[in-house]
């Protein structure tokens, strides 16, 4: 071949796959061929003609008239000896012809051709697959006029092989597409969100599963988009109103071109009854971006707003509970203070008349034990209603904080416990150095106050009272070895009015409760432990950040 061509391998390798994409070697040949094949034979006015298709090794007669067809090497064909000139070829007399007269095709082992003309098979991409071949036992030479309708009828025989091949690629093409829906109908099915498809027209074209489980299982989903939203049972998020035609998301989108984002309605009719659903529709467009159609997903929204409900009814009741507590806990303070007012001057006076009738020293022994008795039982009720004033002043008075020197109050506080401390024998152990803390200091003060008290009066007999104070940046340990305080009761000694059994030492079960509550409205926590060796240790975090607890 000429310089500048690619080489004829390279060329064959193209030919050849070409040649298999028709799909001709392994299907039997159509009529429309046999005809063409018969023409071809008239026309050379021949007895014989072939069908000579070539691939990188043999020679296939895909149909013959006037003889039986047969395979033969590529080799032995005279088709493949300018096969690749790709041009008409006619041979007068092949037994003289120096390029075909050694051709077992002419010398009588496979035939004994000696008129030879082929038209080449040229596809569209220029790759020759073979020839339309008529040959005789006498010599001949063809006119010009019909050598070209035989390449007209080669024309033919290649243009049929295209059609072939683009109704099969069609055919795999609407099977892929079809695979394809089945296989986009199978995912939108498995899908728990509704999804609706609209066409130009406004019809729909696609429905899935969850759409169909949300609307109602009789409507009609082919009938005419008027009336639409009607027939869908569709309406505003206040389940009502019915929803207008041209409110319809599907049809917004379709109409404006632009997507339609988070658009409520309500689906009244379905099998799970009413159901209200956020719409999210996008116009659908050809490739060149027309717009064809529309589409719709429905999030149904029943359950979220069956829960909002119920957390704004909470939420509701909630509020009115705390306008409820608040009015309570300003009747407490009100009540407080009448107490103070109503109970403990009258008391203070009681008081005061049995100490005189104490001094008169009338009466003999038996009425001077009479008036001690009432005189201890004043003095209790006073001490129980002053408790009961402090337990209300903890949960009602405002919480305000401000830096609070630890070492300072503890000062002050084991001074006002002075006497106690005296009384009991009691050593406290306070480190230098303490912290400055976050808080309301009238309330830590009472809460220390209480605590320390607490160890001293359930100090262990047997032993010398030991109470040891320590400090982190928001906490505070206070630590004896009282009689201790068992695991199982440890969480209920903080209610009102509970004290540890068979503890023969007087008080009113209301101190750990105001503790509690002073450390709660700071935010924090109290908890009750073991002080090895034996005793109590009260652990209390104050973080500084006020709570509304009560």
């Amino acid at each position: 071949m000429s310089t500048g061509l690619e080489p004829s391998t390279d060329r064959d390798r193209r030919r050849v796959r070409e040649l298999r994409e028709y799909h001709l070697l392994d299907t039997p040949p159509a009529a429309e061929l046999e005809a063409v094949v018969r023409v071809a034979a008239s026309v050379a006015g021949v007895p014989t003609a072939t069908l000579n298709l070539l691939d990188d090794t043999r020679q296939y007669q895909l149909t013959t008239v006037g003889f039986p067809g047969r395979q033969c090497d590529r080799t032995d064909s005279m088709c493949a000896v300018r096969l690749d000139e790709g041009v008409f070829v006619q041979v007068r007399d092949a037994r003289v012809d120096p390029a075909y007269r050694h051709n077992p095709w002419v010398t009588g082992e496979l035939g004994r051709i000696v008129f030879y003309a082929s038209a080449p098979l040229i596809s569209p991409a220029g790759n020759v697959m073979g020839t339309l071949c008529v040959f005789d036992g006498e010599p001949r030479e063809l006119s010009t006029d019909r050598a070209a309708r035989l390449t007209d009828l080669a024309g033919i025989v290649v243009a049929f092989f295209e059609r072939r091949r683009h109704a099969r690629l069609a055919a795999g093409l609407n099977e892929t597409i079809r695979a394809r829906e089945q296989w986009t109908r199978t995912v939108l099915d498995s899908i728990d969100e509704a999804v609706v498809a609209v066409g130009v027209d406004g019809r729909v074209s696609m429905f899935n599963r969850a759409a169909r489980e949300i609307h109602a299982p009789d409507v009609d989903v082919t009938a005419d988009p008027a009336g639409a939203a009607a027939r869908f049972q569709l309406y505003r998020p206040d389940g009502e109103t019915p929803l207008p035609d041209d409110e319809l998301p599907l049809l917004v989108a379709m109409r404006s071109g632009a997507p339609v984002q988070g658009r409520e309605m309500t689906i009244r009719g379905s099998r799970r009854g009413t159901r209200s659903v956020r719409a999210n529709a996008a116009p659908l467009r050809s490739a060149a971006g027309e717009v064809t159609g529309a589409v719709v997903a429905l999030h149904d929204v029943t359950a979220e707003h069956t829960r909002r409900r119920i957390i704004e009814e909470a939420h509701g009741r909630l509020a009115a509970a705390n306008a409820e507590l608040r009015r309570s806990n300003a009747d407490l303070t009100d009540f407080a203070g009448a107490v103070s007012h109503d109970l403990v001057a009258p008391l203070a006076a009681v008081g005061g008349y049995l100490e005189l009738l104490g001094d008169l020293d009338t009466g003999g022994p038996r009425a001077q034990s009479w008036v001690s008795s009432a005189a201890q039982a004043v003095t209790r009720m006073r001490d129980l209603i002053d408790a009961l004033l402090d337990y209300a002043a903890a949960g009602s008075a405002p919480v305000r904080t401000r830096p609070v020197p630890l070492g300072d109050l503890l000062a002050q506080v084991l001074q006002d416990l002075g006497g106690d401390i005296a009384a009991a024998g009691a050593r406290v152990g306070v480190p230098a150095g303490l912290p400055t803390l976050t808080g309301d200091p009238v309330l830590i003060r009472q809460l220390l106050q209480n605590l320390i008290s607490n160890a001293i009066k359930y100090r262990e007999p047997s032993r010398p009272c030991r109470i040891e104070i320590s400090a982190g940046a928001d906490s505070v340990l206070i630590a004896d070895n009282g009689i201790g305080i068992p695991p199982e009761r440890r969480d209920e000694v903080f209610d009102m009015f509970t004290r540890v059994d068979g503890v023969p030492v007087p008080g009113h079960g209301i101190g750990l409760s105001s503790c509690l509550r002073i450390a709660e409205r700071h935010g924090g926590t109290i908890t009750l432990g073991d002080t090895p060796g034996g005793g109590t240790t009260v652990l209390v975090t104050l973080p500084g950040k006020p709570s509304d607890h009560r």
